[in-house]
Parts: structure tokens; C-alpha cells; sequence
């Protein structure tokens, strides 16, 4: 039987080594130089050869996981979604500036789809009708669509994206939440199979509706999220949504400080007052500024906070001095701060300091409103964000670790949010009564993966890919001491053996024109997991140089013994 043809790079299209390293370089910039993908337009981007090797393998991973371990289908929805539909749902309006909006012909207006809870909804509603349907898990990895603001870091925040979304449903709530673990376990298997230190930890909803949801986070320091997690036990949050406690005791000398925010109709001023200087629990001074306000507890009490805002006074004076216009000032209290303070502010004129010389403060009553604990718990206020070193909530001996992160994935039980408006129904068997189906829906950002990895596992030399995700996993390199058939002959006894010892492995002959040095200073660039070299010992001892950059060997290895030594660099536990 004739072995099939070796892979080779000649054959194979990527622009590499032509663009010279900047001096500070992030991974994009790396994916650029390496010949993954070129920008086309802002936040746009072409995948070029060995980027489309990359996704592939990560749609691939990821696809087997749903197929295999949650029995889900796959489908392909139109990237084209209805803007009726979005109207109908009720989400329009939330997230209407972020998307792309076009009218055909008639004058019907559609959108280009950043998620489609809207469709696979509408699409499940006209073909499921019976209880015996259920439990339904539909998934795709399909281009979504996000007008952005302000697009940044390449793939971490793009306009245009690839994203795999599954959508469950089921026929009772007991049944949507076997669904939403089970699938939070098989997040769980994707992410260590592709080796990544990711963090799952409690999150906010968001717009996207329903009370329970995980977010899965790579910890990066180009990251968008504060994620925050225990040493002791398994607490794990984004900051949105994680719980704290008063850490840190307001010193003698400490002065009060105030943060301003207004609301979005610009009638509510927000004076958040808290303690400059705080003794925390490692007994160390830590001083505090408008930076360390936790927004998030801020707009649990003033939902529609305008945070974004710096001068907020112009802004409120010019809406409070309007005819008719009711003004309040809301006072929120640190729980630090001792309780004399908030009892000052009671019954009194609105604490207002610092007014702008051009400004006159209001002459008529305003009505002042005043937060020092919680609507829901009634526990004093922690306005401060949550710093390392704090008291975990959950355990007595635990302290927490605040860190920056890149979300890669999101899953969230929606109950009936879509499904009710959208007529998505079923009839169930007790009573042959129509019923909202119980959804879930669960995404895993495939293009942000591969810039989340970019960044975090590249180095000086360059990417430095997960075996389970590289372009290929393994290059052979052959210097001037062996001929193409010495390579080739390489490269099937190891293609032979170690593929089946080793499910991601996948090597590729470099058999450019070019010097070898060119080729070795390339390949780390590139991020080939495994490098095997014939060099100078080969032609007198038949050995190769085999590196791998990932677990730091360089080792002089005889071809007799290759094939196990590179299953064994292939499978991250195994003892070297």
C-alpha cells in the first residue's frame, strides 16, 4: 500500500517573515507577522491558511463535544435575521446601537446576527410540538455580527467573529437545569483538552435574559473583566456579581471622598461617598480613589447610572434648572463609613462640593435619597471594588484573587424568555395544555480563542500553540546533513506511529527553500508545539534534535526512539 503524500509546507500558502517585529509586540501583532490572518476592515479580518488550520481544529474540538458528549445537532442558521423578530422578543431596544441594520427592496427590515436566540426559537416553534420531542439540542459554529464601538486587540474584539452557540430545550425546569450542568460539565472538558487555565465563575445575565448563568474566563492582562476567586474553596465570580464583605477598617486620619454619576435622563445626581484610607486585613495601609468604585453595587441601587460620564455636574444642573423637571440628589454610603456620617446627611441640603466658578448650586428644595445597605440583605454597603488580599464570603480562612480576564465562553438558562413571546409551546402529557418551552443557550467564542491563546501563550520567539489546536503539531526540519527521502522517511514512521498514540498529532515537512536558521527562527514563530531537526548528527548517529518550547526540552534523541519520545511530548502528563 503506497503511504499518502507528506504534507508540506511548500504547498501551503502564509505569508510569514516578511513584516519586521515591533518593539513591543502583543500576539496579534505575532498572528499578523506568523501569516494567520491580515486586517480587512476595522475590527475584520481574513483567515488566512494557517489561521483556517487553527479554527478548524477548535470548531473541530468543540463540535465533537457537542455531538458526542451532549448528543446536540448541528444546523447552519442564515446570518440574516429578521429585525421583526428581535422586536417581538423585546430585545431590540437594549442592544439596537450594536447592531448592522439594512432594508431590502421592500423596504423589510433585517440585521445581521450577533447571536440567534431569535430565530432558533422562532425555527424550533414551527416544528416542535409535543413533550416526545424534548430534550432538543440544536448547535452551530457560524460568523456573527457586532457593530462596535470601538473595536480593539484584534480577534478579543471584533466586528465580525466566529462563535458556536447551542440552544437547548426542554420540557420543565428540573429538566432545562440537568440540561445547563451537564452542558457547564462539557465546557469544562473543552477547555482543559485544549490545556487552557480557564476560570468558570458565577455571572450577570445581562441583557440576554433568564437568573442563571456562568461566564468562562481565560485571566489575561488585556482582558475586559475583573474575575474574582477564592485560594480556599471554589468561589469563583466576575465582579459584577460577586459577593464581598467590609474588608479593611477606616483609619483615624482618613478623609471621605466623593464619586459622581448621573443618571441617563440626567435628573438623579449620584454622590458616592466612601473612605480614602482603609487598614486592610494583611494590617497594610491602602488608599483608595474614584478608580476602586465598584459600579456595579452602584447601579444595583441606580439602574440606569450613566458611569461613562466625568463632569456630571454641568450636565445636571443644565436638565434640574429646566421648568418642571424633578431633580433628586442620591447620597450611597460605603458601610465603612460610621453611621454619624449618613445621619448628617438626613434632613439636610445635598452635600454638593466643588462646584464648577461657573455654576450657581440650585436655589430650590431638591429631594435627597441615601443608600448605606442593601435593598435585598439589608448589610451595610461595599462600594470599594474587591482587591486580592480581601476575605472570601463563602469560606472563614479564604482570601480572594482579583485578576483581569478574557471571557471565551458564556452559558445561560433562559426559562421561558424567549419562548414565551415567540410562541415556542408544546403540549404536555398530564393535561394536553400548551406550555412555554424551558431554554438554555450556550456560546464558546471560536475567533476569540485563538487571539485569547495568541496572547497569553506567545513569548519572545513567538505563538506558542496547544497541541490540540496548533496548525499542525509537529514540523520536521531537515538541515543539510539528510536529503528529502531521509525527511520523508522521518516524517512517516513518525506519522505511522504517533498519530495513534496521540489524537491531536499532525506533522508537516518544511521542505522550503530557505536556511535552515531562516526555518528554525520561523517555526518558533509560527508555534509548532514539537520541532524535529536533522541536523548534525544525523548523518553519523541517525539522531535528531527534538524541541518543545511549551514544557522547555531540547534533547539529542536516536529515531529509533522518536516516535514514543514525541507521543510523550504530545500527552502534557506524561512524565518525561
Amino acid at each position: 500500500m503506497i503511504p499518502p503524500a507528506p504534507a508540506r509546507l511548500s504547498r501551503l500558502w502564509f505569508p510569514s517573515g516578511g513584516i519586521a517585529a515591533s518593539g513591543i509586540e502583543d500576539g496579534h501583532a505575532k498572528l499578523v507577522r506568523a501569516g494567520f490572518l491580515r486586517p480587512s476592515h476595522s475590527g475584520i479580518f481574513h483567515m488566512l491558511p494557517l489561521g483556517r488550520r487553527v479554527q478548524h481544529k477548535v470548531e473541530g474540538l468543540v463540535a465533537r463535544h457537542m455531538e458526542d458528549m451532549l448528543a446536540a445537532s448541528r444546523v447552519s442558521l442564515s446570518s440574516i435575521s429578521a429585525q421583526s423578530l428581535w422586536e417581538k422578543s423585546g430585545r431590540l431596544p437594549s442592544i439596537g446601537s450594536e447592531l448592522f441594520k439594512f432594508s431590502d427592496r421592500k423596504n423589510v427590515e433585517y440585521l445581521l446576527g450577533p447571536t440567534h436566540e431569535e430565530e432558533i426559537t422562532s425555527l424550533v416553534a414551527q416544528t416542535v410540538k409535543s413533550y416526545k420531542e424534548l430534550p432538543l439540542r440544536l448547535f452551530q459554529v457560524t460568523p456573527k455580527y457586532r457593530d462596535e464601538f470601538r473595536p480593539r486587540h484584534g480577534l478579543l474584539r471584533g466586528r465580525e467573529f466566529v462563535m458556536k452557540d447551542l440552544y437547548s430545550f426542554d420540557s420543565s425546569v428540573e429538566s432545562a437545569l440537568d440540561t445547563y450542568n451537564l452542558v457547564r460539565k462539557v465546557y469544562s472538558s473543552i477547555f482543559a483538552e485544549m490545556e487552557l487555565p480557564v476560570l468558570a465563575a458565577q455571572a450577570s445575565s445581562g441583557d440576554m435574559g433568564g437568573n442563571l448563568s456562568h461566564e468562562y474566563h481565560l485571566p489575561m492582562s488585556l482582558g475586559e473583566d475583573r474575575v474574582i476567586s477564592c485560594d480556599n474553596c471554589d468561589y469563583v465570580a466576575n465582579e459584577e456579581v460577586a459577593e464581598s464583605t467590609l474588608c479593611g477598617e477606616v483609619t483615624p486620619n482618613s478623609s471621605v471622598e466623593v464619586w459622581r454619576g448621573i443618571t441617563k435622563d440626567r435628573t438623579r445626581l449620584v454622590n458616592v461617598w466612601y473612605p480614602r484610607q482603609l487598614r486592610g486585613v494583611d494590617d497594610n495601609l491602602h488608599v483608595y480613589t474614584d478608580a476602586d468604585i465598584n459600579v456595579a453595587e452602584v447601579k444595583s441601587i441606580v439602574p440606569d447610572l450613566d458611569a461613562g460620564v466625568e463632569d456630571v455636574l454641568p450636565l445636571w444642573m443644565a436638565a434640574t434648572t429646566m421648568g418642571g423637571t424633578a431633580a433628586e440628589v442620591v447620597h450611597i454610603v460605603d458601610g465603612r463609613l460610621p453611621h454619624s456620617f449618613s445621619s448628617d446627611l438626613e434632613g439636610t441640603a445635598p452635600k454638593i462640593s466643588s462646584w464648577p466658578p461657573t455654576l450657581e448650586p440650585p436655589k430650590r428644595q431638591l429631594r435627597t435619597c441615601i443608600h448605606s445597605v442593601r435593598a435585598t440583605t439589608d448589610s451595610p454597603l461595599n462600594i470599594l471594588r474587591i482587591r486580592t488580599g480581601d476575605q472570601c464570603p463563602r469560606c472563614p480562612t479564604g482570601h480572594l484573587k482579583a485578576e483581569k480576564a478574557m471571557e471565551l465562553g458564556h452559558t445561560f438558562f433562559l426559562g421561558t424568555r424567549y419562548s414565551e413571546p415567540l410562541g415556542a409551546t408544546i403540549s404536555m402529557q398530564a393535561t394536553g395544555h400548551k406550555s412555554p418551552l424551558q431554554m438554555g443557550c450556550y456560546g464558546i467564542g471560536i475567533s476569540r480563542i485563538i487571539g485569547a491563546v495568541a496572547e497569553v501563550m506567545a513569548d519572545k520567539k513567538g505563538l506558542n500553540w496547544p497541541v490540540a489546536i496548533a496548525p499542525y503539531s509537529c514540523v520536521i526540519i531537515p538541515g543539510k546533513e539528510a536529503g528529502e527521502g531521509e525527511a520523508i522517511e522521518v516524517y512517516h514512521q513518525l506519522n505511522d506511529t504517533v498519530r495513534i498514540a496521540a489524537r491531536h498529532f499532525d506533522a508537516v515537512l518544511d521542505d522550503r527553500q530557505r536556511p535552515l536558521p531562516w526555518k528554525l527562527t520561523d517555526a518558533d514563530l509560527i508555534g509548532f508545539p514539537v520541532i524535529v531537526i536533522l541536523g548534525r548528527e544525523w548523518r553519523s548517529a541517525k539522531r535528531v534534535e527534538v524541541q518543545c518550547r511549551r514544557l522547555g526540552v531540547s534533547r539529542s534523541v536516536d529515531l529509533a526512539d522518536l516516535p514514543k519520545f514525541v507521543s510523550q511530548l504530545h500527552n502534557p502528563h506524561t512524565s518525561m
